[in-house]
C-alpha cells in the first residue's frame, strides 16, 4: 500500500485548480455587457384579459427604471434590478410596451409585443331562400364578427357534415378582426331538406394556446323542380246529370312531388281529389257528379303549385240529361197459346227501337204482339233509346223476360237415354226436364230398387249400373222416359286369378296364364322382364324359365300390371370354382371353407373326414351369405381328405376335398429379443432373430436411418436401432431391435485448474473424465501425507482448499468397469513467497494511517478500489462518498486471498491507487 504523501499532494493540486477556475469566472462576469430584458417578450392575450410583465436588468446598481405602455395597470412590484407590472383589460389588437433602466449614464431598453385575440363567439349564416329552384345558384354567406386575429381564422361552409367551401385567412394583418365568407352554390335535388351551417376555427396552437371553434345555427334549404309543361286532364267530354264520373289531373317532372298543391274544380264546384305519387309524377283523382243546374257547357280546371311557381290547364265538359227507356209487358206470365203485347217508350228527344223495330219518330213508342208458345218461355225483349248530345250519339237499353206456362218435356239433350260413367270420380247425375213451372224429376229402378240422386255430386260405384225409369211432372202435366247407366272401371289382377309366385319343376310342362276383371273386358299379356316376347301356350320347363314376369291387363279405362315370380327347382350339383377340390387354411385368417352348391331349394352340405378308423371330423363351412356375424373357425382344422355331401328334396351329390394348413410369419421375444448387447472388438454376426411360420419365413435385418456397414468386428458405431422383417407367402412380420455396444474404459482427460502450479494456501482442482460402457467407476491415488482432499459425488473431481507443501506431487486417476481398467497421472507443484506477503500487508496498513492523519480535509482513501466518489455541493458536508458501496476494510482481505492464483493472473489496479476528495468552501 502507498504512503500518505502522494495523496496529499493530489488534494492540494485539486484545491489550486478550483481557485483558479473561480477567478476566471469572476473575470468573465466583469466583462459581460449590460442589458435590459422584458418577459414575456411576445405575448398573446384574450381580448379584455390581463398579463404580468417582468422588466429586469443586469446593471449592478441601476439609477431608475420603468415600463412604458398605453394599457391600464393594476399593480406593480419592484426590486433592485427588476420591475413587475400587471396590465388589465387589454383590448387593443396590438401594442408594444417598452422596459427601460438608467445605468452608468446609459439607457438600457427592451421592447415587447402584446397582441390580443377574440374567440369566434358569434358565427352567423345568412338566411336562405324559402324555395330554391333546382339547377340555379343560391348564395351562402357567413359572418364571424370580431373574431381574430384574422390571420389565424379559418371559415368553412358546410352541408350537413360535408365541407363545401373552406377558406383560411392566413397572411392577413395581425390587427385585422372578423371575417365574411360568401359562396355561390348550385341547388340540387339532394339539397332539399339539407341543413347548411358555417364553422369558424381560430387556431392559436402555434402560439401555445388551443383551437377555438364555433358553429352557426343550421338553416334548412328547400329545393324544387317544376316541369314547364301544363298538367294533363283525363275527363269525359260528356257528363250526365246525376251520374258519377272519374276525373284526374297528372303532371310529371315534380320535385319534391309531396310538397305540390293541387286545385281541381268542375265549374264552381271544387273537387277533393286523392293524390297519388309515383316518383316525380303526381296524379290527382276525383269523382265528378253533375247537377241539373250545370246542364250545358262547363269547364273542368286543374292547377298544380310547387314552390314559387304553378302550372294550370282546363277542358270543356257538356252536362246533359238522358233518362232510361221504359219497357212493359201486357202480362209477365201467360199460359201457352195466349196473346202478349210488348211496349217500348222513352223521353221526348230520344228515338226508341224494340227488338230491332224503330219508332216512327223521336219521342214516339213501339209495340209488338205475339201468341205465346213453349219456345217463348224466358224470351227476352230489348228496348234501345238513342240521344244525340254535342255531336255524339248516346244510347241506353232496357230488357225484360216473358214467362210461358207449359207441361214437362224430357228431351234427349237434357236427359239422355244411355249414360256411361267411369268408376271412382265424383259426378253429378243430371236428367233435366223443360216445363213451366219447373217440373220435378224422379229416376228409380223399375223393380222399386235403388233411386238415382239427381243433381247431387257423388261418387260413381259399380252398384249404380243398371236401367232406371225417370218421371217429370208439374201442374201442367207429366213425362216418362227409361235410361240405362253403365259404370266402367279399370282392370284388376288379384292373387286368386293371377298369383304373385309360381313354382315349376325342371323337366315338367307348365303354362303362365292370368285372368283380369274390368269393364269393358280387359286383355292380358305376360312378358319376361328385359324381353319383348309374350309368353303363350304350354312350356317344357327348364332352368332358364325361372325369373320375373310382368303381366298387364288393359281396357279403355286403364291398365293394371302385376309382377309374377316363377321359380324353377332342381337337384344339387358341385362346381369346382364354388367348391374347390383342394383348400389351404391359413392360421389366424379366421376363414371358413366355402363350398357353394347349385340347387333349388338350397341343398344342405356337410363335409366329413376321419382321424382314425372310427372318429368322424366335421369341416366347418362358410355360410352361403357371409355377414359380419358369421362364425369363425373355432380351432385349427385337421389336414386330410374330406367327403362333402349335398342334399335337397330333389336329390343328392358327393365330392372329395383335400385340406392343408399353413401360417404367416411370427416373431416374439423368444425368437428375436428386443434388446441385444454386443462387445466392441468381437466378431460381427448381426442381430439374432428367427421367425415361426409355414412355409418357413425368410428373415432380414437392416439398421434404421441408414445402411448397416459390413464389418468383421463390432464397433461402437454399430449401436442403434434395427428393423427385422420376416416374410413368407402369407404375409410379413416386423420387429424393432435395440443393439447396445459395450467397451473397455479409457481416461480421456485429466486436467488441473489452475494449470502450471499452485501457491501455498491457494486452491486447486483436478478433473478426470473417462469414456466407458457400462459407465466406469473413478478412483484416485494422492501423494503420501496429502490431507483435506475433497471429491465430487461421482469421484470425477478432486479439490484442495489451502494447499500445503504436502499436496505437491503425483496424482493418479483410474477408471474401471466390467471389461477392464485404465489410469492416467498428473503432477501438482506447490510454490510461493509466504514471508513477503505478510510483511507487505503490515507496511501498507501503517502507510494508510499516516496518510489519513496528515490531510487538512477529510480524505477517504483506497477503500473503494476501482470505485467512484461524489464531491457533494452542500456547504455543511466534508465527506467523500463511495459510490460502489465497498468499505475500507474489505480491500485488505481481498489482497490476502489472492495468493491462490497463479503468477501473472492476480488482478491489480493499473497506475497505483485511485482517490476522490470532497472540497469545502470557506
Amino acid at each position: 500500500m502507498p504512503g500518505p504523501l502522494p495523496g496529499l499532494l493530489r488534494a492540494l493540486l485539486g484545491l489550486w485548480v478550483a481557485l483558479g477556475l473561480g477567478l476566471i469566472g469572476l473575470s468573465a462576469v466583469a466583462q459581460e455587457p449590460l442589458w435590459a430584458d422584458l418577459q414575456p417578450r411576445v405575448a398573446l392575450v384574450e381580448r379584455g384579459g390581463s398579463l404580468w410583465l417582468n422588466c429586469s436588468t443586469n446593471c449592478p446598481r441601476p439609477e431608475r427604471g420603468g415600463l412604458e405602455t398605453s394599457l391600464r395597470r393594476n399593480g406593480t412590484q419592484r426590486g433592485l434590478r427588476w420591475l413587475a407590472r400587471q396590465l388589465v383589460d387589454i383590448r387593443e389588437p396590438e401594442t408594444q410596451p417598452v422596459c427601460f433602466f438608467r445605468c452608468a449614464r446609459r439607457t438600457l431598453q427592451a421592447r415587447g409585443l402584446i397582441r390580443t385575440f377574440q374567440r369566434p363567439d358569434r358565427v352567423e349564416l345568412m338566411p336562405l331562400p324559402a324555395w330554391q329552384p333546382v339547377g340555379e345558384n343560391f348564395t351562402l354567406s357567413c359572418r364571424v364578427p370580431g373574431a381574430g386575429p384574422r390571420g389565424s381564422l379559418t371559415v368553412t361552409l358546410l352541408r350537413g357534415a360535408r365541407e363545401l367551401v373552406r377558406r383560411s385567412f392566413s397572411g392577413e394583418s395581425p390587427r385585422a378582426r372578423g371575417a365574411v365568407l360568401t359562396a355561390a352554390v348550385l341547388a340540387r335535388r339532394e339539397d332539399h331538406g339539407a341543413n347548411f351551417s358555417c364553422r369558424a376555427e381560430l387556431d392559436l396552437r402555434p402560439h401555445g394556446l388551443g383551437l377555438f371553434e364555433n358553429r352557426s345555427a343550421p338553416r334548412m334549404l328547400r329545393t324544387f323542380a317544376l316541369s314547364p309543361e301544363p298538367p294533363r286532364l283525363a275527363a269525359p267530354r260528356l257528363l250526365e246529370v246525376g251520374s258519377e264520373s272519374p276525373v284526374s289531373c297528372s303532371l310529371d317532372g315534380l320535385f319534391p312531388a309531396s310538397e305540390a298543391r293541387v286545385y281541381l274544380a268542375l265549374g264552381a264546384q271544387r273537387l277533393h281529389p286523392d293524390i297519388i305519387l309515383e316518383g316525380d309524377a303526381l296524379r290527382a283523382a276525383a269523382t265528378a257528379t253533375a247537377s241539373a243546374e250545370q246542364e250545358g257547357a262547363t269547364q273542368l280546371a286543374c292547377s298544380v303549385t310547387l314552390g314559387r311557381e304553378s302550372r294550370e290547364t282546363w277542358e270543356n265538359v257538356t252536362v246533359y240529361s238522358f233518362p232510361a227507356p221504359l219497357l212493359t209487358l201486357s202480362a209477365p206470365s201467360v199460359p201457352e197459346g195466349e196473346t202478349v203485347t210488348v211496349t217500348c217508350a222513352a223521353g221526348a228527344q230520344a228515338l226508341v227501337t224494340l227488338d230491332g223495330v224503330p219508332a216512327a219518330a223521336p219521342g214516339q213508342p213501339v209495340q209488338l204482339q205475339l201468341n205465346a208458345t213453349a219456345n217463348d218461355d224466358r224470351r227476352s225483349f230489348f228496348c234501345d233509346a238513342t240521344l244525340e248530345v254535342d255531336g255524339e250519339v248516346l244510347s241506353k237499353k232496357e230488357s225484360t223476360e216473358l214467362r210461358v206456362l207449359y207441361a214437362p218435356r224430357l228431351d234427349d239433350s237434357d236427359c239422355p237415354r244411355s249414360w256411361t260413367w267411369p268408376e271412382g270420380p265424383e259426378q253429378t247425375l243430371r236428367c233435366e226436364a223443360r216445363g213451366n213451372p219447373a217440373p220435378s224429376v224422379h229416376c228409380a229402378r223399375p223393380d222399386g230398387g235403388a233411386v238415382l240422386a239427381l243433381g247431387l255430386l257423388g261418387p260413381i260405384t259399380r252398384a249404380l249400373a243398371g236401367t232406371y225409369r225417370c218421371t217429370a211432372a208439374n201442374v201442367q202435366g207429366e213425362a216418362v222416359k227409361d235410361v240405362t247407366l253403365t259404370v266402367e272401371y279399370a282392370p284388376a289382377l288379384d292373387s286368386v286369378s293371377c298369383p304373385e309366385r309360381i313354382t315349376w319343376l325342371e323337366g315338367t310342362e307348365a303354362s303362365l296364364s292370368c285372368v283380369a276383371h274390368g269393364v269393358p273386358p280387359p286383355t292380358v299379356s305376360c312378358v319376361r322382364s328385359g324381353a319383348a316376347e309374350v309368353i303363350e301356350g304350354l312350356l317344357h320347363v327348364a332352368r332358364e324359365h325361372a325369373g320375373t314376369y310382368r303381366c298387364e291387363a288393359t281396357n279403355s279405362r286403364g291398365s293394371a300390371a302385376k309382377t309374377v315370380a316363377i321359380t324353377v327347382e332342381y337337384g344339387p350339383s358341385f362346381e369346382e370354382l364354388s367348391c374347390p377340390s383342394n383348400w389351404t387354411w391359413v392360421e389366424g385368417s379366421g376363414r371358413l371353407f366355402s363350398c357353394e352348391v347349385d340347387g333349388k331349394p338350397q341343398p344342405r352340405v356337410e363335409c366329413v373326414g376321419s382321424r382314425g378308423t372310427t372318429e368322424r371330423v366335421l369341416l366347418p363351412l362358410a355360410p352361403p351369405d357371409p355377414s359380419p356375424r358369421a362364425p369363425s373357425i373355432p380351432s385349427e382344422p385337421a389336414s386330410g381328405i374330406y367327403t362333402c355331401n349335398a342334399t335337397n328334396q330333389h336329390g343328392s351329390m358327393v365330392k372329395m376335398v383335400a385340406v392343408s394348413v399353413e401360417s404367416p410369419p411370427k416373431m416374439d421375444e423368444s425368437t428375436c429379443p428386443s434388446h441385444q448387447t454386443w462387445l466392441e472388438g468381437a466378431e460381427a454376426v448381426g442381430p439374432a432373430c428367427a421367425a415361426l411360420g409355414r412355409p418357413s419365413p425368410q428373415v432380414s435385418c437392416s439398421r434404421e436411418g441408414g445402411p448397416w456397414p459390413q464389418r468383421i468386428h463390432v464397433s461402437r458405431q454399430d449401436a442403434g436401432t434395427y428393423l427385422c422383417l420376416a416374410t413368407n407367402a402369407h404375409g410379413t412380420d416386423t420387429r424393432t431391435i435395440t443393439v447396445g455396444v459395450e467397451y473397455r474404459p479409457v481416461v480421456a482427460e485429466l486436467a488441473a485448474s489452475p494449470p502450471g502450479g499452485v501457491r501455498p494456501g491457494g486452491n486447486f482442482t483436478l478433473t478426470c473424465r473417462a469414456e466407458a460402457w457400462p459407465p466406469a467407476q473413478i478412483s484416485w491415488r494422492a501423494p503420501p501425507g496429502a490431507l483435506n482432499i475433497g471429491l465430487s459425488s461421482n469421484n470425477s473431481t478432486l479439490s484442495v482448499a489451502g494447499a500445503l507443501g504436502s499436496h505437491g506431487g503425483e496424482y493418479e486417476c483410474a477408471a474401471t468397469n466390467a471389461h477392464g481398467r485404465h489410469s492416467r497421472r498428473i503432477t501438482v507443484r506447490v510454490t510461493g513467497p509466504w514471508l513477503w506477503v505478510a510483511v507487505g500487508g503490515a507496511v501498507g496498513g501503517a502507510a494508510l494511517l499516516a496518510a489519513g492523519a496528515g490531510l487538512a480535509f477529510y480524505v477517504q482513501s483506497t477503500a473503494c478500489k476501482k470505485g467512484e466518489y461524489n464531491v457533494q455541493e452542500a456547504e455543511s458536508s466534508g465527506e467523500a462518498v463511495c459510490l460502489n458501496g465497498a468499505g475500507g476494510g474489505t480491500g485488505g482481505n481481498d489482497s490476502a486471498q489472492g495468493g491462490t492464483e497463479p503468477d501473472g493472473t492476480a488482478e491489480t489496479p493499473a497506475g497505483g491507487e485511485v482517490f476522490s476528495i470532497q472540497l469545502t468552501s470557506a
